[in-house]
């Protein structure tokens, strides 16, 4: 039987992903094989996914971003979905959920991995419940088919509630929000309706297997996150995180790579604690937060609140963060949400690399830096996060040709710019001249992908026209190419 990647690492082999990974990090192969071996990152790589550009989650390595998208009851089309994976990647995110709840989840999950080269997650447990009709109505083997159905499509990684437990459930009783994972809700639901034990915690062996089989990584779902400032860092949350880490033991056991999901809503000066703490519980394996949101009050602005607390988490340790967009607690994201999380998340991820002084990851600071005090307008879009957003911003007001050449900006007009007055005093001979250097040279920085631009890879030419999903065999043969 083919090995998972940690299986390999452990027995000194470096694959062809962990080179590719180390190529794409600018590191040397066997630092990704010895941090792989030791659990202390993945590679979420599914022998079946054919389209997949392989990456790395760990905390020595840049800090990675996750864009959720799915479809709902209520909306639910393979165009638009195929259409928000195309967004996703194109804005930088480095793997994407799949939450769909809606109709056509096989096709739509099929379509997804035949044409993402990031990594694909899911949540088999949506499924289980689509089919079952309600959460009581679940069976062990239901859970097992859905999740071996999934790993066999190509799935490179899922999320796994099996951490909440049933004497877990009292500990949430003072809550403000209660549970609020919709994992952790469902498996709640059954275990208060068959008096047992949490189902997936019961077959998690078996998972194991499957996820080996096929080499799916686990992601540990915290199915006690806390939904409000008020339950962070709680009983009830700490009491899944231990469970967490004596399931992250289990599936290493199994040769299964691991990383463990963590909050949620957290104040900001128990962020790092969070993550410290998450890092002791589950011997370094990597820790993937949603946020978390640092306060409460901003509907429609929590990819803002969250952002600053995802940039502090990844500063402590945290290996990727799983965007927020500012239609949370509000409604399903559409296209723009999808790029404002993203460039928020892109951001902070950034920003932590920066932080904690990553090879090379300012030198994309710096670049840009040296084009805006040039006045090099086209450099400046080109270096930027988003550059369409950069220059439309720019057009607003000073559309002309011309003013790509301007030694201002509308903001301050010629004669109030303090760079352009700068320079000037310095060329009268008023001000010491700066030192001349050669400038930043992003081909030959140390910096991983993720930190030099352009952030996205997925040109819009990349998906193949809609004609091509219509059947199972279509779809077969775009797996194929």
């Amino acid at each position: 039987m083919a090995q998972t990647q940690l299986q390999a690492a452990r027995e000194g082999t470096v694959t062809p992903e962990m080179e590719r990974v180390a190529e794409r990090e600018n590191r040397d192969p066997e630092l990704v094989r010895e941090q792989i071996a030791d659990g202390q990152a993945v590679i979420p790589a599914n022998r079946h996914h054919d389209a997949l550009d392989p990456m790395i989650i760990g905390r020595e390595f840049a800090t990675k971003v996750n864009a959720n998208i799915g479809n709902s009851e209520t909306t639910s089309d393979l165009e638009t979905e195929l259409e928000k994976l195309h967004t996703a990647v194109h804005y930088g995110a480095d793997t994407v959920m799949d939450l769909g709840t809606g109709s056509d989840l096989d096709e739509i999950r099929e379509a997804h991995i035949a044409h993402s080269p990031v990594p694909l997650g899911t949540v088999p447990l949506y499924e289980a419940v689509k089919r079952a009709g309600s959460p009581e109505a679940i069976t062990k083997d239901l859970l097992l088919e859905i999740i071996e159905k999934q790993a066999e499509q190509g799935v490179d990684y899922m999320t796994i509630h099996a951490g909440i437990l049933a004497e877990h459930l009292p500990l949430t009783d003072g809550r403000k929000t209660g549970i609020v994972s919709r994992g952790g809700s469902i498996m709640a639901s059954w275990m208060e309706a068959h008096g047992e034990q949490n189902p997936l915690y019961q077959v998690f062996p078996e998972i194991c297997e499957i996820f080996a089989e096929h080499d799916v990584t686990f992601s540990l779902g915290d199915s006690l996150r806390p939904g409000c400032l008020a339950d962070a860092c709680d009983e009830a949350q700490y009491a899944e995180l231990d469970t967490l880490g004596e399931l992250t033991q289990v599936g290493w056991d199994h040769g299964v790579q691991v990383m463990v999901e963590g909050p949620g809503h957290v104040p900001m000066h128990k962020v790092a604690e969070n993550v410290e703490r998450q890092q002791e519980v589950c011997d370094g394996a990597p820790f993937y937060v949603l946020g978390p949101l640092v306060t409460d009050v901003a509907p429609g602005y929590d990819h803002i609140t969250s952002a600053i607390g995802a940039a502090m988490a990844a500063q402590a340790g945290a290996a990727m963060l799983c965007y927020v967009t500012p239609k949370e607690h509000l409604g399903l994201p559409e296209e723009d949400d999808v790029r404002a999380g993203l460039a928020a998340y892109r951001i902070a991820a950034h920003a932590a690399d920066v932080g904690t002084e990553r090879p090379g990851a300012r030198d994309w600071d710096d670049a840009l830096s040296e084009a805006r005090y040039a006045f090099d307008w086209h450099e400046q879009f080109d270096l930027a996060l988003d550059p369409d957003r950069a220059q439309s911003f720019h057009d607003q007001t000073l559309p002309g040709d011309n003013y790509k050449q301007a030694r201002f900006c509308s903001m301050c007009g010629a004669e109030f710019c303090s760079m352009r007055i700068d320079q000037d005093a310095r060329a009268d001979g008023k001000m010491k001249s700066l030192e001349e250097d050669e400038g930043t040279d992003l081909q030959t920085s140390p910096a991983a992908e993720v930190n030099r631009p352009p952030v996205g890879t997925h040109a819009a030419g990349d998906l193949p026209p809609m004609a091509d999903h219509e059947g199972s065999d279509a779809l077969e043969e775009a797996s194929d190419d």
